[in-house]
């Protein structure tokens, strides 16, 4: 970590925050955003293998409409180096605003494309083409509102505003699992011709909607002051990678819990209702409920944290989650509805909760303002994109029948195991002051030597 930039003033206290109306604004424009993530997501478990890989044999068409959906978190990265510098350099606010409009006209094309069998292989390169722009979107999405946040939050309640951000993801998920509920209970014909892309037509509502949020936003105090002082970074990746390379590396190894996350949301789905031959709608609902459980979950952890240290918590929902997993899995493989629910909603609605509720706070916590933004985004874009394709690996490690549970539960596990290396060897920060944050720590002053 480095020392920030010169002393007086820009290392004065930040005028207090508006952190109500920022948390507010990043739950809605984090909700509308990852609801057009997350439909993807769906329509890759239920429906894209059909619609878009025809021709291959059902567990290779799976498997490609799986990969399909870990494309869109390997451009994360790219976009994080982007937006990365952008929020940095000219403020979170641009980002806000320019993240929500990219991933809502992604999504609706996305419903508009024509299928295989309408022209051929150029359907699903039109889809990966759509993937990828969504990826660069979401990029910048949660590292901007988490800095956001942060940034017009008190000290003393850092986590609790910050986790706002994911609840808003929760939400997002919420909504996106929701709308296919009724689509899935479609007959096959409707469902496959034109069923599937009414939750991506909706995300014409996402975009005026979110535009009209995010236009409203005031850009934080923190950022403000740096332009006030001519602090701002003229290249923030170079100050980052120069001055915090160990943190952003840190946020990397610690980013693959969301492995948790897309297991849960994308693999387990697809392996209930297409290997193990599950009903569509109550393994949606497992992912609905869960998340409205999360909903409460998170900022109670959160202001946990804000008390005793993110470290602790963060460190007892990996391990959770890494435990929990073989239980929700073979649950999945013995067809046992009420486990399937309970072990669903435990794991993901409050023990991962545990980790999703302080990582806003404590990646954000471990950069200095001039490249928080940077830092968030790149490193954990790179480790969302390890998580992305996390289902794809899944989907080879279970089998040519697809019915090996055991190996995937063992990848997320190990995963797990990576993430609580990496928060252990961070610095604790729930209480060193904002503009302290990302700073070394003052060697403590030695006693005066007396003659």
């Amino acid at each position: 970590m480095s020392t920030e930039p010169p002393a007086s003033p820009t290392d004065s206290p930040t005028a207090p925050g508006k952190p109500r109306q920022a948390a507010v604004a990043a739950w809605i424009g984090s909700a509308l955003e990852y609801y057009d993530f997350f439909i993807y997501g769906t329509a890759a478990a239920l429906v894209f293998s059909k619609v878009f890989f025809p021709d291959s044999d059902p567990a290779t068409g799976t498997l490609l409409a799986v990969a399909t959906f870990g494309v869109g978190y390997a451009a994360r990265p790219v976009g994080a180096f982007i937006l990365g510098h952008v929020g940095d350099r000219f403020g979170r606010k641009k980002v806000l605003v320019f993240t929500l409009l990219l991933m809502g006209v992604a999504t609706f094309l996305v419903g508009c494309l024509p299928t295989y069998d309408q022209v051929g292989v150029l359907a699903p390169v039109l889809l990966v083409a759509l993937r990828l722009l969504q990826g660069l979107s979401a990029a910048g999405e949660q590292a901007g509102a988490n800095s956001m946040t942060l940034e017009h939050a008190p000290p003393h309640r850092r986590a609790y505003y910050t986790s706002f951000t994911l609840s808003g993801t929760q939400a997002g998920q919420i909504l996106a699992t929701a709308a296919f509920l009724p689509v899935a209970a479609m007959p096959e014909d409707a469902l496959l011709s034109w069923g599937w892309r009414v939750p991506f037509w909706a995300s014409a509502l996402v975009v005026v909607v979110g535009y009209v949020i995010r236009r409203r936003l005031a850009e934080t105090p923190v950022f403000e002051r740096q332009v006030a002082t001519d602090a701002v970074a003229r290249m923030p990746v170079v100050d980052l990678f120069r001055d915090h390379w160990r943190d952003v590396l840190r946020v990397v190894l610690a980013a693959v819990i969301a492995s948790v996350s897309t297991i849960f949301t994308v693999y387990a789905l697809s392996y209930g209702v297409n290997t193990v031959g599950l009903e569509r709608t109550p393994m949606l609902w497992v992912g609905v409920l869960a998340n409205v459980v999360a909903l409460a979950a998170l900022p109670l952890w959160a202001t946990l944290s804000d008390r005793i240290g993110r470290k602790p918590i963060f460190i007892a929902g990996s391990l959770g989650s890494a435990a929990l997993m073989f239980a929700y899995l073979g649950a999945i493989s013995a067809g046992n509805y009420p486990m399937i629910f309970l072990v669903g909603i435990v794991m993901f609605g409050v023990v991962y909760s545990a980790t999703n509720g302080i990582w806003p706070s404590f990646y954000g916590e471990m950069f200095t303002a001039r490249v928080r933004l940077s830092g968030m985004a790149i490193g954990t874009q790179l480790g969302f994109a390890i998580a992305g394709f996390s289902p794809t690996i899944a989907a080879a490690l279970d089998g040519e029948d697809g019915t090996n549970w055991l190996p995937v539960a063992i990848l997320v596990a190990a995963l797990c195991l990576v993430n609580v290396l990496a928060v252990a060897s961070a610095r604790e920060t729930y209480r060193v002051p904002t503009e302290k944050l990302g700073t070394r720590p003052e060697p403590a002053s030695s006693s005066p030597v007396t003659a």
